[in-house]
């Protein structure tokens, strides 16, 4: 099946061009353009679906590094449950998802990761695997059990490893606790990208775990020392760090507009919107459970129903992407930017995901003035 969009307002991280058109074939943009030349492509190919954006905002499809469900379901659970959490995000824009998950029992982990895997096998949008945790510091668990956070050694690595057959994406550490730094450096190895998150880390200790491989931070400012002025903390050396990007879950709640500004303007480029989003998100409030955890979701904010920490958000991209250029008054250019090639790089998918040109994948959002979502395109199809 191909598909043609034309008199689009496009909108990435190359810029905004009116008029825009693109024609896609299989999985990928075949051609763009702006005016007419899409009635060529047209008539060559008189089966092509045509929508006519009218005007609307078309962005590249968001790309979500973290996040645990949607749906009333998360995604620790069965491929159903999955794809019922997926559903909800691609309604939204997403149309490529790393799946979280949060700190359970290893085998249970291990259990998850080959679910993900054999999902990632059958779905090109399902990217692969994130484990956040067990491997936390216990004074910065945020929504994590604390009876199951753990050391990492060697042996559990490579269970967890073996598990993900290739799939695991995506790590969160404290890589000051004992272990740490060595976990850093196994995973960079075995190829997956490594956060610092959860974790008491200082300055000093985040700019070695960097040297050591570590590339991404897990949502920038929580669960994470502050910004003190004789202290540091792990969020400047990241700052400072151009090899470093800096994930942030921009639902209003997690991080003020304020704070939110100031990290886009000390890391440029290197902030990745994230929804860190729990099975409440695009259901509704009431009592769910995270990993082991129970969590109370009221007005859309969800806490630990014992003692209130935060327990991911609700968020869908969707709404990141509005709220980045309402709230926090960032050029739409830079906004979504954030929700589409920085997390690209990330993965080392920035030759084919995260931009509207030729070659790259056929994933698309149409979105209305207000930025809210009208159509999505996935791997050229129409979800």
């Amino acid at each position: 099946m191909s598909i043609i969009v034309h008199g689009a307002r496009k909108l990435d991280a190359d810029g905004s061009v009116d008029d825009f058109w693109l024609a896609a074939s299989a999985d990928r943009i075949t051609a763009t353009g702006t005016g007419d030349g899409w009635r060529v492509v047209a008539a060559a190919d008189p089966a092509a679906a045509v929508t006519d954006a009218a005007g609307r905002w078309l962005t590249p499809g968001f790309i979500d590094l973290h996040g645990h469900g949607g749906g009333g379901a998360d995604f620790d659970h069965t491929a159903d449950d999955i794809r019922t959490a997926l559903a909800v995000h691609r309604a939204h824009g997403t149309t490529r998802s790393v799946l979280s998950l949060v700190t359970n029992p290893v085998d249970a982990l291990a259990t998850s990761l080959a679910v993900i895997a054999d999902l990632a096998e059958s779905d090109p949008l399902v990217l692969g695997s994130h484990l956040e945790g067990p491997f936390l510091a216990d004074s910065h668990r945020g929504a994590h059990n604390p009876e199951l956070l753990i050391e990492a050694d060697a042996a559990t690595i490579a269970e967890l490893l073996a598990a993900a057959r290739g799939t695991l994406r995506q790590v969160t550490i404290a890589p000051e606790l004992p272990g740490g730094l060595d976990a850093v450096e196994a995973f960079v190895d075995a190829g997956v990208v490594v956060a610092i998150g959860h974790s008491a880390a200082t300055f000093e200790q985040a700019q070695v775990a960097f040297d050591r491989g570590a590339t991404l931070v897990t949502h920038a400012f929580n669960a994470l020392p502050g910004i003190h002025h004789r202290r540091p903390g792990p969020l400047v050396a990241a700052f400072g760090d151009e090899r470093v990007t800096l994930e942030l879950i921009l639902d209003g709640v997690h991080v003020r507009p304020e704070v939110a500004a100031l990290a886009f303007t000390a890391a440029p480029g290197r902030i990745a919107l994230i929804s860190d989003a729990m099975a409440a998100a695009g259901s509704a409030d009431g009592h769910y459970e995270l990993g082991s955890l129970d969590v109370t979701v009221t007005h859309g904010v969800a806490r630990l129903t014992d003692g209130g920490s935060i327990a991911g958000s609700t968020l869908t991209l969707d709404v990141a992407l509005k709220n980045a250029v309402e709230l926090v008054g960032l050029d739409p250019v830079v906004a979504v930017t954030a929700l589409t090639l920085t997390p690209a790089r990330v993965l080392g998918r920035d030759a084919d995901l995260g931009l509207l040109a030729e070659g790259y994948a056929a994933d698309a959002v149409l979105l209305d003035a207000a930025f809210a979502v009208d159509r999505v395109w996935a791997n050229g199809a129409a979800l």
